[in-house]
């Protein structure tokens, strides 16, 4: 089965140099120990096997690296273009010691201790008198190394400047006051893989580090970082320093489980070299990206490698092993390691013939030279420190105990103070200097692995990184370069929860990190307008999400107008109304001497037609826009046309009660109720109603209002009524006189004439109450719009009622039963008609 990852960002300390182009055999045998009986290997060191039965043996080196080598060799090659100089330091000349750490905590601290105190160990001639018989220090080529050479080396002030020792902590000055280093400090590395893993938008990474200073600093300062930018860590694995294939297995088995698509990788070339090969083994494959120590040129440097030849120099057991490794021949030198023994008598014999330019190898390939320059830095800074000294001492400069400084009888402490305030141009145009923390100016390339159609794998440059930029850190990337896996150039993903969309809300999962969460829909009247967003914003009360809840929109605004649907069918049936109402005026004009007009009072008659009327036309006044004049008008027009319309109803009833006494023998009650009684009293009843109406207008008259709290998503423009007490006084008035006119209809409906209006009276009362009545439970339950559309209804139905009630009967006797419309007939007294 084949596991693709999408991407590993790698940061270790041998192959972010990218110096080897190739996994030769060389690199290889840092790993490959011959192990004599009894000993163990780690990194290509063999340790002898313990015993109290004898004294152990120091442990030695198994193995050559081409490129350490070419470290050494770009030391040495500096050395003699600064002796050559005569700009620099003229007429001195500067020599080394070299000792081989083999990169592990005990060679180095022999190294220090035999620096420190000359080449015999034995402790009777230490130096102990506070002083150091070496001025300063290359190296070392690790973080660990580096720490042991400090510790020891710090009570003497020797300067150590490193090329490839990166650990944060060596930047401590209370604790290594005198360390220097040529190689940015992982805290910027690890800040500039944070922002690499922020900038692809990963927020779920695996974690794998070395078991050293380097890999633990590492990691922990990645991970501070990454988790201020919201990224979480789904695994944490430690490769351990003694190699233990079930380690080694557990932690692939960890990666192949892990949802994460993303590892991010501190570690040397050493300890990840197994998880890497099992990885493989295993067909976990993937693209992958890694910060690279920025990359240098040295002139002259290939030509003074290619010098090298182990017949020029026949005792430099390093030209030989350098010889033997690349060519795959055995020298059969009498000067031999430790360790190398009998596996050589298998090879050819080298003829010294060979020539390290006919044949690719990591020692002579210069075009990746980034530790190398590192090197080259570091041995040019303590020249030009030198340098500086020696101008001092020219010039009479003191130091602060008052000594004079002396370049032949230096002290390491003196050349300290000079370091600290280093400041030089390269000859490639670059400034260097140290910091307070004794930290070069960080800088790194952004190194893609890519596989070529031959099987090859290059490393493309598609990016830097600088720590120095204005804005205090600098990431350059060009995405386009970049093959991911299976030669994909779109960029993975690795997440635990993909992001949440704007609309939504992020919501923790119980137990899981912050990365691990659930997309809940914002809630009703609530928005969220950006990605992943914790929290969902509520809109204004006038506004409301849209349908994907990221933007707040103006609610509708619900009115009834005249262009929707139920406005037009009620402006309609108004409009129908008015017109049948007009009609029936003109028939009672047209027919207004008749004795059924005359007989039911025409003046009554036309001022309640008036009236209802004005009850058709009110109703148009509830449709459309609310504004302050449709507010104020349009109930207190409902209010005193209905007044008056019923004022009129009841007029009718009475005059019918009254007719009806009139008759009775010696009765003179009609003289007290004629026709200008009636109106004026009609017009009083009116006037109540206007006062009312007035009162309401002045004190608190209806106004427009947009409410919000009969729905969420919209607003509803109505016509607040301003006092209810008043509406209720309007509406109570109207019930009083409907309630009067029917009971009083009610009483004179059987009364003895062929056309008793009251009957009539007493219908149109009795729906005009129903009406009213089922208006107020249907007015209270329907806001907004269908509460004004159920009062145009009411008003409407009342109209209609009345209209048809009391006017369409006598219009049918006018038009379609005129024998009918005599006074003989409406009195009661038909004659049969005669036979012909």
């Amino acid at each position: 089965m084949r596991r693709d990852y999408d991407a590993s960002i790698t940061s270790c300390d041998r192959p972010l140099d990218f110096e080897e182009k190739e996994r030769g055999r060389e690199s290889e045998k840092v790993l490959d120990c011959k192990l004599p009986a009894g000993a163990c290997c780690n990194n290509g060191l063999i340790q002898p096997s313990v015993s109290f039965r004898s004294e152990p043996e120091p442990p030695f080196c198994d193995g050559f690296n081409s490129r350490s080598f070419r470290w050494l060799q770009t030391m040495l090659f500096t050395l003699q273009e600064i002796n050559e100089d005569s700009s620099l330091l003229p007429n001195i000349t500067l020599g080394y010691n070299i000792y081989d750490t083999c990169t592990t905590p005990v060679h180095s601290m022999r190294a220090v201790l035999m620096l420190a105190s000359g080449p015999n160990e034995d402790v009777s001639n230490y130096n102990c008198k506070g002083t150091s018989s070496i001025p300063v220090i290359v190296g070392d080529s690790g973080s660990t190394q580096s720490l042991v050479v400090a510790n020891i080396m710090s009570p003497f002030k020797v300067p150590m400047v490193s090329y490839f020792s990166s650990c944060t902590c060596l930047g401590d000055k209370h604790e290594f006051p005198a360390f220097f280093r040529t190689i940015p400090s992982d805290t910027y590395q690890a800040q500039g893989v944070a922002q690499l893993v922020h900038r692809f938008g990963w927020t779920w990474v695996g974690s794998v580090a070395g078991d050293d200073d380097y890999g633990r600093n590492g990691i922990q300062a990645f991970s501070d970082e990454v988790r201020r930018l919201g990224v979480c860590i789904a695994f944490a694995e430690i490769i351990p320093k003694m190699y233990t294939r079930q380690k080694i297995l557990q932690i692939a088995e960890t990666i192949k489980a892990s949802t994460a698509r993303v590892i991010v990788m501190f570690a040397i070339e050493g300890d990840a070299y197994p998880l890497t090969q099992e990885i493989v083994r295993q067909n976990i494959t993937g693209g992958t990206i890694g910060f690279a120590i920025h990359r240098g040129e040295i002139p002259g440097l290939r030509n003074f490698l290619l010098e090298a030849h182990p017949f020029k120099t026949p005792n430099n057991i390093f030209v030989n092993e350098l010889w033997e490794t690349i060519f795959r021949c055995s020298l059969n030198s009498s000067v031999k390691r430790k360790g190398q023994g009998e596996e050589k008598s298998s090879l050819k014999k080298c003829t010294g013939l060979e020539e390290l330019n006919s044949t690719y190898n990591i020692y002579s390939d210069v075009s990746e030279l980034r530790i190398s320059y590192n090197v080259y830095k570091a041995v040019y800074a303590i020249a030009h420190a030198l340098h500086k000294f020696r101008i001092n001492r020219n010039n009479g400069g003191l130091f602060d105990n008052r000594t004079y400084a002396d370049i032949f009888n230096l002290q390491p402490w003196q050349l300290l103070s000079y370091l600290k305030g280093l400041r030089y141009t390269s000859k490639g145009g670059e400034e260097i200097y140290f910091d307070e923390n004794g930290d070069i100016v960080a800088t790194y390339d952004i190194v893609n692995w890519q596989r070529m159609e031959d099987g090859s794998v290059k490393f493309v440059r598609v990016g830097r990184y600088g720590a120095a930029s204005a804005s205090g850190h600098d990431l350059e990337l060009d995405e386009k370069a970049i093959v991911w896996t299976s030669g994909k150039t779109v960029v993975p993903e690795s997440f635990c929860s993909r992001s949440c969309p704007s609309g939504t809300r992020k919501a923790s999962r119980t137990g899981e990190q912050v990365c691990c969460f659930d997309c809940l829909a914002c809630a009703d009247g609530e928005i969220s307008n950006d990605t992943d967003s914790v929290n969902c914003i509520a809109c204004a009360p006038e506004d409301w999400p849209n349908p994907m809840r990221n933007e707040c929109i103006p609610k509708h605004l619900e009115f009834l107008s005249f262009d929707g649907t139920m406005g037009i069918s009620l402006t309609t049936v108004s409009l129908l109304g008015e017109a049948s109402t007009m009609g029936v005026a003109g028939v009672i004009w047209y027919y207004m001497k008749t004795p059924i007009v005359r007989a039911n009072n025409s003046e009554l008659s036309f001022l309640l037609l008036f009236s209802l009327a004005l009850c058709f036309l009110c109703s148009l006044t509830f449709i459309g826009q609310p504004s302050v004049w449709s507010c104020a008008l349009r109930h207190t027009l409902f209010g005193i046309s209905f007044v008056l319309c019923i004022s009129c109803v009841l007029a009718k009833t009475l005059v019918v009660l009254i007719a009806f006494k009139a008759t009775l023998p010696g009765s003179n009650v009609m003289k007290w109720f004629g026709t200008l009684q009636q109106i004026l009293g009609v017009l009083l009843c009116t006037a109540v109603q206007l006062v009312t109406c007035l009162v309401w207008l002045l004190f608190a008259a209806p106004f427009p209002v947009k409410q919000t709290k009969y729905y969420k998503e919209k607003i509803i423009f109505e016509c607040d009524l301003g006092s209810v007490a008043a509406f209720c006084c309007v509406l109570g008035y109207i019930g009083f006189l409907s309630c009067l006119s029917f009971v009083l209809a009610f009483l004179a409906r059987k009364l003895p004439d062929n056309f008793n209006e009251a009957k009539f009276i007493t219908f149109s009362m009795l729906i005009f109450c129903a009406v009213w009545l089922a208006f107020i439970s249907a007015y209270t339950s329907s806001p907004g719009k269908y509460a004004v559309a159920v009062e145009i209804f009411a008003i409407l139905a009342s109209s209609f009622g009345l209209l048809i009630c009391i006017f369409v009967p006598k219009c049918y006797i006018i038009l379609l039963k005129p024998e009918q419309n005599t006074k003989q007939y409406l009195m009661g007294r038909t004659f049969p008609k005669k036979s012909t």
